[in-house]
């Protein structure tokens, strides 16, 4: 597992300007001014990240994000974000959002055009300190010397694709004298202009090593670049927290998935507390006939996005083998969707539901689970299990009766659930899920229901 407390970063080239064909020149050249006893390059992967907002690049041009521009959004980027916020008076949440990305478009314009771009803001610092949390790129090339390819898309007129390079080495606190270092290509351009250079983009990775393409965008199966990309990287990894419409992007999922695409999915990662939580309830000798008593589910999950609770329903049902047989949105306050199933053991039917609950403390990913219902309309049953997140989930799950008889656990905060933890840890392996193929393939009937 990658750690994120991060060592001070040593420069040793600041982002710098170049032509798509002086990249692989530029940085030969890097490295052979260096001392090889000094400093080691990337040699263990290339990792593709496809930024589609190009937030992070503005806030750097802007002077409020210093550091390599790899499309990570970690502490020091949510730091960014804030400062800018501040600047601008806008409403401090250190999360991007499309208005924070008009604000910095436009104040980038009006900048460039009064010619108030210095060097300063137009290149990161050549060292500096991270915040106490540290940022997960440093921890990657502290772990990994490797080589991040960011491509962030912009607006407008095509005008072609613009490169830079940079090489950012955290200082290893064993030895002073040893760098560690990851090399950092952004390249900035339309779609269009993208799609033209596919085949150089995968030409710029390193050969014979593991390749990673991280899309942060919904997954487009008929965008071009997407499709080279995928074919051309040994894994895929996505994160459907984000999601702009989670059931359609879902079943886009599972259709790459069918077509053999190996797929990572960090929001998955998010379940595994519950998963191993709701195995472990019906662990027990007495306990474990019961779990086949259970016919109805309820899922609250915070307001906002529904792919955990969708997934996780599906894992579960993979896991009793039920079979889905309707797909019902009743909508309201709570967005219910009512989901009922077939047992393939004994043909019994099990009913869920599925709940969208405003919360007050907005959870750091959108739609993460609440609360979780596991009983039976057998009275006799000790199958009755609840598992929640924090006091409020609880209490509103065992307000619907049988309280004294069941299984009550607090899933414990995850410290390590942020995306760029989970980056880092799915950066150390590669090749097929099979359990969460297994569960999407559930998941994707349930969404075919729904037609």
């Amino acid at each position: 597992m990658v750690s994120t407390t991060s060592s001070p970063i040593v420069s040793l080239q600041a982002p710098k300007d170049v032509s798509i064909e002086e990249i692989e020149a530029e940085l030969r050249s890097l490295w052979t001014s260096v001392e090889e006893a000094s400093a080691s390059r990337a040699a263990t992967f290339t990792l593709i990240v496809y930024e589609p907002d190009g937030t992070q690049q503005l806030l750097a041009a802007l002077g409020f994000y210093t550091g390599p521009i790899d499309g990570i959004a970690g502490p020091r980027n949510e730091a960014a974000i804030t400062a800018a916020q501040k600047a601008y008076k806008m409403e401090i949440t250190g999360k991007s959002s499309s208005k924070l990305l008009t604000k910095l478009q436009a104040e980038y314009a009006k900048a460039k055009a009064e010619d108030q771009l210095t060097r300063e803001h137009q290149t990161s610092s050549v060292q500096y300190s991270p915040d106490s949390q540290g940022a997960i790129a440093d921890a990657i090339a502290a772990a990994n010397p490797c080589r991040i390819i960011a491509l962030v898309p912009s607006l407008g007129q095509d005008e072609g694709v613009k490169a830079q390079v940079s090489a950012y080495c955290p200082v290893n606190k064993k030895s002073k004298d040893t760098l560690i270092c990851c090399e950092y290509i952004t390249l900035s351009g339309t779609a269009e202009a993208f799609e033209r250079i596919g085949g150089v983009i995968t030409e710029l990775t390193i050969g014979d090593l593991p390749k990673f393409l991280w899309w942060k965008a919904t997954p487009g199966g008929e965008h071009p670049l997407f499709k080279r990309l995928i074919n051309y990287c040994d894994s895929t990894i996505i994160d459907s927290s984000v999601f702009n419409e989670p059931e359609s992007d879902l079943e886009c999922v599972s259709k790459m998935i069918q077509q053999d695409v190996p797929l990572a999915d960090i929001n998955w990662r998010r379940l595994a507390a519950w998963q191993e939580l709701s195995a472990e309830a019906f662990d027990p000798p007495e306990r474990r006939a019961a779990i086949y008593e259970v016919d109805q589910v309820t899922i609250d999950y915070q307001k906002g996005s529904q792919t955990q609770a969708l997934m996780f329903l599906g894992w579960l049902a993979s896991r009793l083998n039920w079979t889905p047989v309707s797909y019902d949105k009743e909508g309201g306050d709570y967005d219910i969707c009512r989901v009922k199933f077939i047992s393939d053991r004994d043909q019994r039917s099990i009913e869920a539901e599925l709940a969208a609950i405003p919360t007050v403390d907005w959870h750091e990913v959108p739609g993460d689970l609440i609360s979780l219902r596991l009983t039976s309309t057998n009275l006799n049953a000790d199958c009755c299990t609840v598992l929640c997140s924090s006091t409020t989930g609880c209490m509103r799950m065992e307000a619907g009766g049988g309280a004294q008889s069941c299984y009550i656990q607090q899933v414990a905060p995850l410290f390590d659930q942020k995306t760029e933890e989970l980056l880092g840890q799915q950066l150390q392996r590669w090749g097929r899920e099979v359990l969460y193929e297994e569960s999407m393939a559930v998941t994707a009937k349930i969404l075919e229901l729904s037609h």
